[in-house]
């Protein structure tokens, strides 16, 4: 039985998430055994997991190490592997509807706006585009630095997404993420190559001294903002 081990230690969320997703699609039967440095990191493993279909199972080596084990193929059929001597370890095998808990079967518009850790807003057009609107260079209330580095993250792991948006829009302070010297710079160029437009406020580039700046898009004006906005299926608000 072919093994995996991917070393996730050290790396900031989602990365541990998206390596292990990039060697499960690579692994037609085996183990993938992930090694993470926080309990944070296996839960986001384990729900992976769980919404792929994939049984799993989690150690505790110490405070700072934790090895999480997803069987595919041949492997998730043939039972749970044996624990660590000395280690607590937990074995689940639940379905993605599980997974997602009891909001999953609410498919209603208000509740896809209100469960909680969700980003998608119904727009006026079913099954139309799907556009991401950054507003802001930060994620989230609180502390700033932490606000940037979940936006730097946010952007990355649409890097990394099955699926794409169609649309990015940008304005406002978000404007600042697709100028030189930005840290999503890449990743957002990354997007556009895979077919992603792009859209920087004109009217916000210029507020802000950054016109000359911009390193990835192009500038769009708020009369093409709102039809891309009334005209979307999903618009997604981190």
């Amino acid at each position: 039985m072919e093994r995996r081990v991917v070393d996730g230690r050290g790396l900031q969320c989602p990365r541990p998430v998206i390596q292990t997703k990039r060697v499960l699609r690579e692994l037609p039967h085996g183990v993938v055994e992930v090694t993470v440095d926080n309990e944070i990191a296996v839960q986001n493993l384990a729900k992976m997991a769980s919404q792929m279909g994939l049984p799993w199972s989690s150690q505790t080596i110490s405070e700072q190490e934790y090895v999480v084990e997803i069987r595919v193929g041949s492997a998730a059929a043939g039972g749970e592997s044996s624990g660590t001597a000395g280690s607590v370890e937990t074995a689940h095998a639940e379905t993605a509807a599980d997974a997602a808990g009891p909001a999953a079967s609410d498919s209603s518009p208000q509740a896809s706006q209100h469960s909680q850790g969700t980003l998608l807003s119904s727009g006026a057009a079913d099954g139309g585009p799907t556009v991401v609107v950054l507003a802001a260079d930060r994620m989230g209330e609180g502390d700033e630095q932490l606000g940037r580095t979940l936006m730097k993250a946010f952007v990355y792991a649409l890097t990394e997404a099955d699926t794409v948006p169609d649309h990015i829009l940008l304005y406002n302070g978000g404007v600042r993420l697709a100028v030189e010297g930005s840290d999503c710079v890449q990743d957002l160029s990354v997007l556009a190559d895979r077919g992603v437009e792009i859209m920087s406020c004109g009217a916000c580039l210029s507020f802000y001294g950054l016109t000359e700046q911009l390193a990835v898009g192009a500038v769009t004006n708020m009369y093409a903002i709102v039809e891309t906005l009334l005209g979307a299926g999903k618009i997604i608000r981190p």
